[in-house]
């Protein structure tokens, strides 16, 4: 990859600062490296899902500064400075257990085979950041995006609506 500068970017997973040196030599992150890409290989993060790896499915959802993005269709280079947030990331940070949403999730069996689940989770915690008190449309409307093909979207909805109740 001749004729490309190296330079660094940083970003912030899960609280934790990375410093990730841009470039085509071994050990660098390519500018072509998608952040879904960058979390699984590089960091390690396996949460995050590739599935369709077009943008059309959600499985790769994450949180860049509190907003759901596509990972998969998202750029390493163009989260310089950001905070992002995946599965691994998403716990109550008071005590460091399971966040109430991902509670919800298990109480109203709200996923089986689980592929999708880090996703769905992600486009559920963005909208609850934006939106503590959502109606069921405005759950729908957010979970649009994210499919799954082993459960009723039923028990997702309920669970967000549970969590969301948890507020008020």
């Amino acid at each position: 990859m001749k004729g490309i500068k190296s330079r660094k970017i940083r970003l912030v997973v899960n609280g934790h600062i990375h410093e990730l040196e841009v470039g085509g030599r071994p050990g660098q992150i390519k500018p072509s490296h998608t952040l879904a890409h960058t979390l699984r290989e590089t960091l390690g993060l396996t949460g995050t899902k590739v599935s369709c790896d077009h943008g059309a499915c959600g499985c790769c959802t994450v949180l860049m500064d509190n907003q759901a993005v596509l990972s998969c269709m998202t750029l390493t280079v163009e989260c310089d400075g950001k905070k992002i947030t995946t599965i691994e990331g998403l716990k109550d940070p008071k005590t460091e257990g399971l966040d109430p949403l991902q509670q919800a999730f298990i109480d109203h069996t709200a996923f089986q085979c689980g592929f999708c689940t880090p996703g769905i989770l992600m486009s559920a915690k963005a909208l609850l950041y934006e939106n503590p008190l959502p109606t069921e449309e405005d759950v729908k409307e957010a979970l649009s995006g994210n499919f799954c093909r082993c459960i009723s979207h039923y028990q997702v909805v309920r669970a967000v609506m549970s969590a969301s109740e948890e507020v008020r």
